[in-house]
């Protein structure tokens, strides 16, 4: 199954020089680049329009920023209107009508007990920048310096955040376990795995021989996103709630990825029904431009004038693009849709995996999907579990997908698992279209890594 639309030889052209020109002068650092050669040029609702003609059904979002899909009326219909009010687009954190409408809307999703006594600080444009502001936020309330972060954590590219996220030596940051079914780092796996990891948690703050400070704070995904689309299971997060509250250590939720509906609640706490002292959020909640907040309980509000700013905080399109987003998630049901529809998805997948052997498991939460690819040929007797993950495999399907007309992101601790984050506006009918061209996809690049020996 090609992509759709033909190349006429003068966009080809005019699209490989873009790319060529692109690897010529931009840094080796870029990553989506490399793994989709492509050059967007139209987009709408879930489908993309390459230089070269080619559509493309998108399940990378953004990283998940597209709530609403590309170009959404909505959103477009905000950003218009504060164009044309002449209103300024650039305020630091002054007080403007756009920006009360935001934090209005924001409030009205927030989780109950925290929206009655909670403040907010606008931050730099990034997620990273949010994190950085929380990690700021406990740090001054506290008085402390530690902070409790887990293993495969992803929370952004700057000092702090690397350092949560394991990108990074301090030893001011204890890594704690993630449970997890598949992988699990007890090899048991189901609710024992979040009791263990729960009462790791308990006895390395409990022991005074440990060597781990008091902390200042612990900061969690309630879904790991880049680690491998990994929900925490419910009861754990209720565990890691009561185990924060009864020490005095406030509880970082960060929402970067997971909020806005994505995980079939507006924000993925919800699933648990905990509430965190913080949340950190962006992503989604700027409707598609930049725009990351801190919300956290009022008691924690112990700054000084100008402890955390940002220049770019005060953008008046994103705060109006995300108004407008998070009143039509809100009043459309979006988030109940995603975790119907994501459900089902996520079933189809597991059937699919019954005919690939190298479909070692499927899971997710709404439309937070991942599937994880294994090699089932080989054999690794001192290392008892699921077979180790196949990312070359990984990398092939993501590229067969590409060349079916489907965008989709790689993810975990080995680059093996396959992501899906299309738009909460997603359809029956395009979700069957997206599932059809990755069945497709992995079963053309398993039959390519077949050994030959196996192959009929």
């Amino acid at each position: 199954m090609a992509v759709t639309g033909s190349a006429p030889p003068a966009a080809t052209v005019a699209h490989e020089g873009i790319l060529r020109r692109q690897a010529a002068r931009e840094s080796a650092a870029r990553t989506y680049a490399r793994a989709l050669p492509i050059v967007p040029v139209r987009a709408r609702g879930l489908t993309i329009e390459g230089a070269d003609g080619r559509r493309y059904l998108d399940c990378l979002s953004g990283a998940g920023t597209l709530a609403l899909g590309h170009n959404h009326p909505v959103v477009l219909r905000a950003i218009r209107a504060v164009l044309d009010s002449g209103a300024p687009l650039h305020v630091l954190d002054l007080a403007t009508p756009v920006k009360d409408d935001f934090v209005t809307e924001l409030f009205a999703t927030l989780p109950r007990p925290l929206a009655d006594r909670a403040r907010i600080q606008f931050c730099g444009p990034a997620g990273t920048d949010a994190v950085e502001a929380a990690l700021s936020l406990v740090r001054t309330a506290t008085g402390r310096r530690g902070l409790l972060a887990f293993t495969g954590a992803y929370h952004g590219m700057t000092a702090g955040a690397l350092n949560a996220s394991g990108g990074a030596d301090d030893v001011r940051v204890a890594r704690l376990p993630y449970p997890q079914d598949y992988r699990c780092p007890f090899g048991v796996g189901g609710p024992r795995s979040a009791e263990l990891a729960a009462r790791w948690t308990e006895a390395l703050l409990d022991d005074p021989k440990s060597g781990v400070r008091e902390p200042a704070g612990m900061i969690l995904e309630p879904v790991q996103g880049e680690g491998g689309v990994l929900p925490a299971p419910d009861d754990w997060l209720r565990r890691m709630r009561d185990i924060t509250a009864a020490r005095g250590i406030p509880l970082i939720a960060d929402e970067v990825q997971t909020g806005v509906g994505r995980t079939g609640a507006f924000w993925a706490v919800e699933h648990s029904g905990i509430v965190p002292d913080v949340m950190v959020m962006s992503k989604a909640i700027g409707g598609s431009l930049p725009l990351a907040v801190v919300v956290y309980h009022e008691d924690l509000d112990v700054w000084p004038p100008g402890a955390h700013a940002g220049t770019f905080r005060g953008n008046q399109l994103a705060m109006a693009a995300g108004a407008a987003t998070l009143a039509h998630v809100r009043e459309h049901g979006l988030a109940e849709r995603a975790g119907l529809l994501g459900a089902r998805m996520v079933g189809e997948l597991q059937g699919l995996a019954a005919a690939h052997p190298c479909i070692g498991d499927v899971r997710g939460r709404g439309l937070m999907i991942g599937v994880e690819l294994v090699d089932p040929e080989a054999e690794d007797t001192t290392a008892p579990g699921p077979p180790p993950a196949a990312p070359a495999l990984a990398l092939a399907v993501q590229r067969a997908c590409l060349h079916r007309g489907l965008i989709v992101e790689l993810g975990g601790r080995h680059s093996s698992v396959v992501r899906l984050l299309p738009p909460l506006t997603l359809t029956d009918e395009q979700a069957s279209a997206v599932l059809d061209r990755l069945a497709d996809a992995i079963g053309a690049a398993a039959r390519a890594h077949r050994p030959e020996s196996t192959r009929p």
